[in-house]
């Protein structure tokens, strides 16, 4: 797979960047470097490999899934700078 110009731009347009003109050919060169390493690195064996969460094996500890007391809101929103209906109030952003 490798990226050109036209696909460049539309991408930074979807992410909302704005590249000036000579910052195309070496982000398209970059681009393609990283997905080259990509293949690459689906090209290596992992069949023999367990799946891993943690460089250290280690176990969960349990704990009893129980009811807490909860009922924190009123603490938690005091400190709040607008709260409605129980809930931290925000501003509505639109774009």
């Amino acid at each position: 797979m490798s990226v050109d110009k036209e696909t460049l731009v539309k991408v930074a347009r979807l992410a909302c960047l704005r590249l000036a003109a000579e910052k195309l050919e070496p982000l398209t060169d970059e681009l393609n470097n990283i997905l080259e390493w990509i293949e690459t690195l689906n090209e290596v064996d992992t069949e023999a490999v367990a799946p891993m969460t943690s460089v250290v094996e280690t176990d969960l500890r349990w704990r009893r899934d129980e009811v807490t007391d909860g009922d924190y809101a009123a603490d938690v929103l005091a400190n709040a700078p607008d709260v409605q209906y129980g809930f931290y109030a925000v501003p509505k952003v639109i774009e």
